[in-house]
């Protein structure tokens, strides 16, 4: 095994993060706002290398290598950003972004397992360098580390965490086992994606409010919004998937559609398959091409690509776009019990953001 891992690269701070344009923040104090948020990514960001060492040469490789691929660092931004609903960036807070992120790293480690993904965030996946015992316990390692820094931050911390290590763990579980007989799949399937991503940025936009001393009657609302922006984000990568910017995306366009996953583009064809002689078609085409690929048969990367792009084009891929704006605007109405100031202003922005994404 090499245990040779990528360059480690900083995250880029609120700015990019967030997609904030300077016009967003104007004056003096909306600028020091930017600037404090920053620096407790800086804080984040360093803790990170310490907190996700092992002595262990092994293990102290396979953990960073995600960490050391990048990142936009979402959750610990979001965290940060509330918590200037309160006193800021407390040690607490940081700890708790830290705990946040780490959980994250943790849960790519096992999906990309489960998905037999080959690559993620531009590099190959850990399995495809050690294979899947090693990627696994990795993961098992970093959840163990996070539950370690939550530890330190009392029994709210704690059972926070588990809770949200459950909901991760019966996102998966649902997801692999699928919709059962009589239950709508497009509704299982926007449940397995409140699971495994809206409970984790719900966490981190909690421990925003929850060590921080901001008021105790923002944590709904905080939760609500990162509940719904989770899945929202999610929906718009359904609809990156199918994006022809492969070299933006870290992976070539229809990844996860030749690999037979079920996004929610594919999700809507099928329902009209049911009344539409063109969807019929369509759909009878991917699946052909679909398992002509899984199965290592006879078919053509212009021929997936050419089916990849009918998908892109149509209206279903729309609609999705869609459903991601509605949830995306769902996210923004929880904020109302916000007092406005610049933390609704760049929630209200990151949710643009979120559905304007193109790769």
């Amino acid at each position: 095994m090499n245990p040779s891992a990528p360059p480690a690269r900083r995250s880029s701070g609120l700015s990019s993060s967030l997609g904030l344009a300077e016009k967003l923040f104007s004056s003096a104090s909306e600028r020091r706002f930017v600037a404090a948020i920053d620096a407790g990514l800086e804080r984040v960001e360093d803790g990170l290398l310490v907190e996700m060492a092992f002595g262990d040469d092994l293990a102290d490789v396979t953990s960073r290598y995600l960490l050391s691929a990048g990142g936009k660092r979402i959750r610990p931004t979001l965290a940060l950003l509330i918590s200037q609903l309160g006193d800021g960036a407390t040690d607490a807070v940081v700890s708790a972004a830290q705990a946040v992120e780490i959980t994250h790293l943790a849960s790519l480690y096992h999906d990309d397992v489960m998905d037999e993904a080959t690559m993620r965030r531009g590099v190959p996946s850990a399995q495809s360098r050690w294979g899947n015992s090693v990627a696994i316990l990795t993961g098992d390692l970093l959840f163990a580390r996070a539950s370690t820094i939550v530890a330190d931050l009392g029994e709210e911390a704690i059972r926070l965490q588990a809770q949200t290590f459950e909901r991760l763990c019966l996102g998966q579980l649902h997801e692999t086992i699928g919709p059962r007989e009589g239950d709508d799949p497009i509704a299982h399937y926007l449940d397995v994606l409140s699971d495994k991503t809206g409970s984790l940025i719900s966490m981190a936009a909690k421990v925003g409010v929850m060590f921080s001393g901001a008021p105790r009657e923002y944590l709904g609302p905080v939760s609500a919004f990162g509940e719904k922006i989770g899945v929202a984000f999610q929906l718009v990568d359904d609809v990156i998937d199918l994006s022809p910017q492969s070299e933006e995306t870290g992976k070539r366009a229809g990844t996860d559609l030749l690999a037979g996953v079920e996004t929610l583009p594919l999700m809507f064809l099928r329902v009209e398959a049911q009344t539409d002689i063109d969807s019929s078609a369509l759909l009878s085409e991917i699946e052909a091409n679909v398992r002509a690929a899984t199965a290592g048969g006879d078919v053509s990367e212009a021929d997936l690509a050419d089916t990849v792009r009918q998908l892109r084009e149509h209206d279903v891929t729309r609609r999705t776009h869609d459903e991601a704006r509605r949830w995306a605007d769902d996210a923004v109405a929880a904020l109302a019990p916000l007092p406005q100031g610049p933390v609704k202003k760049a929630l209200t922005r990151f949710a643009e953001r979120v559905v304007e994404r193109q790769a």
